[in-house]
């Protein structure tokens, strides 16, 4: 049995991550998309939820979550990964969370797709942010992925479009990014922005943080 080298303190935080097996897809369409960041609110918590109450007309987001497991800054979705930004609340808070969420993703997208077995590549990986530059910028580095889905090589080669990335930032709705820009929706309630540090008063200096990491490599 592996031992995870991180250890996870509540109050500390933590960039997590993991991807399909293989690099498979495992976000196929809109609606796994949609799950999985249904997902993220839905397990947090020690109680459970039963999706089947969504198809009553009850919504994900009208489940009161009291207490959560953990306090997530940032998210993203990619099609064959994700990333999360999270500060546990206890000791077991993170681990109890991210084993909830795989176990649910895993279930529902097996029984959509008529497969077994595992979809993740191995356990979920973790990244301890242990001071501020390296938690600051893991809120561009999260919400700047999506960018990699017009131009794979952006960082490398520049970018050929700037204002058509920010556009597509902008409409992309499977990150915390629109949440950041003030956008209202109920997905809003799965991040909880105050329990980290203030590094973006206004969405103002959140957009000055992202265009900096984007002409931080160079622009064509």
């Amino acid at each position: 049995m592996s031992i995870r080298k991180v250890a996870f303190v509540p109050g500390e935080y933590y960039h997590i991550y993991n991807r399909g097996n293989s690099k498979q897809k495992i976000f196929r369409d809109k609606g796994d998309c949609q799950r999985f960041v249904d997902l993220l609110y839905a397990v947090n918590s020690k109680d459970r939820f039963n999706f089947s109450d969504s198809r009553k007309g009850i919504s994900v987001y009208e489940q009161e979550k009291n207490p959560r497991l953990v306090y997530i800054g940032a998210y993203c979705l990619m099609p064959n990964h994700f990333h999360v930004l999270i500060t546990p609340l206890t000791e077991d808070g993170l681990t109890k969370f991210m084993q909830k969420l795989a176990t649910a993703y895993v279930m529902y997208f097996n029984q959509k797709y008529g497969r077994t077995g595992a979809l993740f590549e191995s356990k979920f990986k973790a990244e301890h942010a242990n001071n501020d530059r390296h938690l600051k910028y893991l809120f561009s580095y999260i919400h700047l992925n999506p960018v990699k889905l017009l131009q794979k090589n952006w960082k490398e080669e520049g970018l050929k479009n700037k204002k058509g990335a920010l556009e597509y930032l902008n409409r992309y709705k499977y990150s915390s990014y629109i949440d950041y820009l003030g956008e209202k929706r109920q997905e809003n309630i799965i991040i909880s922005k105050s329990v980290f540090p203030n590094y973006f008063p206004g969405t103002k200096n959140f957009i000055k943080e992202i265009l900096t990491w984007i002409n931080y490599h160079k622009t064509l």
